[in-house]
């Protein structure tokens, strides 16, 4: 699972330089943006032990905002030596490189994955979940004005078109954070009506829109409460209750691989004894039962329990059905999404 598609990191690469740069260097800038704008994920050509430090070591510091802006500033100093009659100054050269380039991490940490963007730093990685890793709304106007300045040519109009696809989608996300602030208020008040203070609040929109959202909830008490909640909802959120089961964590000791993911996700971790394996969930990407990333991180042999090299544990995998329910769920209360139900398979044995 990516955080974040490439061809929309590369149609908004594209869409910045063309925007800043295409009068200049005409169709160019498109291909030369959506590049750049790949750039920090070379990172996906590093091998790692176990899936645990894939994951976390991911976006890192590839995607330091230290590293891309002094990067951004050695690229200025390259192309203008290389190309000292360009009609556009080193100042407007570098803020294109730099836009073009950070605008990836920024992009990523705008979903639920999490981004080192103050690498070599170490606080929690940036997930500010407010976007899907698709997001057909953010992504064609940024396709389709690029598309049409590498056919049409980089004009004036083109250029208000290009700076216009751009604008919307900051607009758009700027609509992502108010939804996302909606719905955690609607959850923390339906607990609170409950009697139950949320310690840790967490959300993510459900796949292709920013309209139905997951909102899990930490109740102090080792379990954490799940919903989904629609911008268009008039009555409370449907809470369902699931276990934590934290006291397991004991079980991996000061195992490093425990210790990374814990600050990796900001000890959103359920943990589940699957027959003679402990299974560690990571509860912010996917839904109940449904999860992108759980790792068997412990075996119990002649009744003791032993740390092992993680590895990846397969869970279920939503597809067309669970997508149309969610979808069917944003306008209609009254659909049911299974929790429960799915949640019944985090322990079978795959």
């Amino acid at each position: 699972m990516r955080p974040m598609d490439s061809i929309t990191q590369a149609v908004l690469g594209a869409g910045l330089q063309g925007a800043i740069l295409g009068r200049s260097q005409g169709r160019r800038a498109i291909l030369y943006g959506a590049a750049l704008a790949t750039l920090p994920d070379l990172d996906v050509f590093v091998r790692y032990a176990d899936p645990v430090s894939s994951m976390t070591f991911h976006r890192g510091f590839s995607h330091s905002l230290f590293i891309l802006t002094a990067l951004s500033i050695a690229m200025t100093l390259v192309i203008r030596r290389l190309f000292p009659k360009a009609d556009y100054s080193a100042r407007r050269l570098w803020l294109t490189l730099w836009l073009v380039l950070v605008t990836h991490p920024l992009l990523d940490a705008l979903t639920a994955y999490g981004t080192q963007l103050w690498w070599p730093l170490t606080p929690t990685p940036t997930a500010w979940s407010s976007l899907f890793i698709v997001d057909p709304v953010f992504t064609i106007p940024l396709v389709l004005t690029t598309v049409a300045a590498l056919i049409l040519g980089i004009g004036a109009r083109m250029t208000r078109w290009l700076r216009g696809a751009l604008v919307f989608c900051a607009l758009y996300i700027a609509f992502s954070l108010v939804g996302k602030t909606i719905v955690e208020q609607r959850v923390t008040q339906a607990l609170r009506q409950d009697g139950i203070e949320a310690t840790q609040v967490f959300s993510t929109p459900a796949p292709l829109n920013t309209l139905l959202w997951r909102v899990i909830a930490k109740d102090g008490s080792g379990d954490y409460h799940e919903s989904f909640v629609s911008l268009f909802d008039r009555q409370a959120p449907d809470l369902t209750r699931l276990p934590l089961q934290q006291p397991l964590a004991a079980l991996l000791g000061d195992a490093p691989e425990h210790a990374r993911l814990q600050w990796f996700t900001d000890n959103w971790l359920r943990y589940d004894v699957a027959g003679d394996t402990l299974v560690v969930t990571d509860l912010r990407m996917g839904m109940a039962g449904h999860h992108f990333f759980r790792f068997a991180m412990a075996e119990r042999r002649d009744g003791q329990w032993h740390v092992i090299v993680p590895r990846n544990w397969p869970g279920l995998r939503g597809g067309e059905p669970e997508l149309r329910l969610l979808l069917s769920r944003i306008l209609d209360e009254s659909v049911v999404i299974p929790l429960a139900q799915w949640d019944a398979f985090m322990t079978d044995v795959r």
